[in-house]
């Protein structure tokens, strides 16, 4: 029998909205309905609406066992949620600094691309709205393992060196220049000359090296120093286990395939554990606060209490979809709504039906979702694990929870 355990962190929402206002019984039995039906062990929920946060809440436990409850700083891994609060800001103030142009070649900057004739002319613009026609992903984990499934030695070790010192998962060190070998993969990979939108997050594994290329910093030191520190998102980071961090971490899947563990504290992503779990795809852990943080500043259109740390103009140009005409709802590294979203029935929208055509965020594999709407000036955060115990479970998408729950809000704050 599955048990519940709610723990209500901020909720303000009755005092503030009375006609059409949420049920936070509905919220509830939506969540413990998903709960129930083993779609995810727990989650959380915040929200907020003009600023301020008017919802906050935690569900269920890290796993089915009922021992460890999830609680208000619980870390979870954002799974690619990392690629727009990672390199995606960092490429933002680039362009903002005029040390990147969305419209010249990326091979002006990424110079293995020179010599590929397919990718030589691609643009940062096509590249980050999914519009490049590159290939969607790499499985570089066939890289490192037999046909039968044994690591390959020459790139996996239990005992740290000087050349493995990338950690994958506690005991599994990995070359060194292994992120080499991922990166030559990446240029040689074949390019669709037919440019339709497919989603891509090849690059994102290319973009922390080539963000400390242009800065000359280190890639984390760069994304706490010009936004982390900054917005007081002290939980957003990689690798936290290395870093001691006294925070509850939410755990991810059983791993039969690489790590034959509970995958805890490190990336779930193996394209990212595979480069040290320090990546742009994949790799950040946070909690809900500090994510509504970043949401909030790119909601405000780069000011964070006050403070300006990217150009409106910048934010917006991001935030706006880039090729409606191509059937591609992208903006530049942000989801959008689905074109006519609002045309469409709840079971079929992306996110809620009531979301702007404004609104931005983005999706993650593990079970996470975040979304900003600077037009009804809403954010909904979602975080969960659905992969425990396996990424096999389907249910937080079959059960339709997200978009249940995201226009619950929205019917509480739109007459």
């Amino acid at each position: 029998m599955v048990r519940f355990h709610r723990i209500l962190i901020f909720l303000s929402f009755f005092a503030q909205y009375g006609h059409g206002q949420v049920q936070t019984a509905r919220v509830d039995s939506i969540i413990e309905d998903g709960i129930r039906q083993y779609a995810f062990p727990g989650a959380t929920v915040l929200v907020s609406h003009k600023d301020s946060i008017i919802f906050h809440k935690t569900y269920g436990f890290h796993t089915y066992d009922s021992i460890q409850p999830v609680q208000a700083n619980s870390l979870y891994d954002l799974a690619s949620v990392t690629k727009i609060l990672g390199p995606l800001p960092a490429l933002m103030k680039l362009v903002e600094e005029g040390k990147l142009d969305l419209d010249l070649p990326f091979s002006n900057y990424w110079q293995p691309w020179r010599k590929y004739r397919d990718k030589k002319k691609l643009t940062l613009r096509q590249i980050l709205a999914h519009q490049a026609g590159l290939q969607p992903y790499i499985v570089f984990l066939n890289q490192i393992r037999t046909k039968k499934g044994r690591l390959k030695k020459r790139f996996v070790r239990k005992e740290p060196s000087k050349r493995f010192q990338n950690q994958a998962y506690e005991g599994l060190y990995i070359k060194n220049r292994f992120e080499r070998k991922v990166f030559r993969h990446i240029n040689r990979s074949q390019v669709s000359p037919n440019k339709t939108y497919t989603y891509s997050g090849l690059t994102f594994l290319i973009f922390p090296k080539l963000i400390e290329q242009v800065t000359g910093e280190d890639y984390q030191t760069y994304l706490a120093e010009q936004f982390y520190r900054p917005v007081e998102a002290v939980t957003l980071g990689f690798t936290p286990l290395k870093k001691e961090v006294n925070n509850p971490i939410v755990p991810t899947e059983n791993d039969t395939l690489f790590r034959h563990t509970l995958t805890n504290g490190w990336v779930h992503d193996e394209n990212a554990a595979l480069l040290g779990g320090v990546s742009g795809n994949a790799g950040l852990f946070g909690t809900a606060t500090d994510v509504f943080k970043m949401m909030q500043l790119y909601q405000n259109f780069g000011i964070f209490e006050g403070k300006r740390l990217l150009s409106e103009r910048t934010v917006r140009e991001f935030i706006r979809i880039q090729y409606p005409k191509n059937d591609n709802r992208r903006g530049l590294g942000f989801d959008k709504p689905l074109i006519g979203n609002d045309t469409l029935s709840l079971k079929d929208t992306y996110p809620a039906p009531k979301a702007s055509p404004k609104s931005f965020g983005h999706a993650g594999f593990t079970g996470t979702f975040v979304w900003a709407d600077p037009e009804h000036e809403l954010i909904f955060i979602w975080l969960s694990n659905r992969v425990y115990p396996t990424r096999e479970n389907r249910g937080l998408y079959t059960l339709n929870i997200r978009p249940k729950l995201h226009q619950l809000f929205y019917d509480a704050i739109i007459d």
